[in-house]
């Protein structure tokens, strides 16, 4: 039973767990709900600055960008860390928001690692079709 104990070593079981392994896909898990007539976009920004994460409306799609800058300074040098991680890295996504939709309707909050984000629902006009008549 001892050297089954011997094999045994925490740090690497804890490392191995789903908890430190954090990758793109963590990143801007997103929920769109509509409600009396807007959408509502809640986007996972954890660790982000609002002053990193830049909205543009354009080409009828919603673009969301965001910088992650989770790095460390140099004053940690005398502590004897076993294990230490930290994430930089840009991401974006995009939305359809049609053609309806400009600007001034669009409003944004970022508030706990969490950018919400709120646009009227705005219906697509389609032409009419114009047929000739034929003599």
């Amino acid at each position: 039973m001892l050297s089954n104990l011997r094999n045994f070593d925490v740090l690497d079981d804890m490392f191995n767990d789903p908890f430190f392994k954090r990758t793109k896909t963590d990143l801007m898990k997103t929920d769109i709900l509509e409600k009396n007539g807007n959408y509502i976009l809640d986007m996972d920004l954890p660790g982000c600055k609002k002053e990193n994460i830049e909205i543009e409306l354009k080409d009828e799609y919603l673009h969301i960008s965001a910088t992650i800058n989770n790095s460390t300074d140099n004053s940690d040098e005398d502590k004897n860390y076993i294990h230490k991680e930290r994430f930089y890295g840009n991401c974006s996504r995009s939305f359809y928001v049609g053609k309806n939709v400009n600007e001034d309707d669009i409003k944004a909050s970022f508030k706990d690692g969490i950018l919400h984000v709120e646009f009227p629902k705005k219906d697509e006009t389609t032409e009419s079709k114009k047929y000739i008549s034929i003599d």
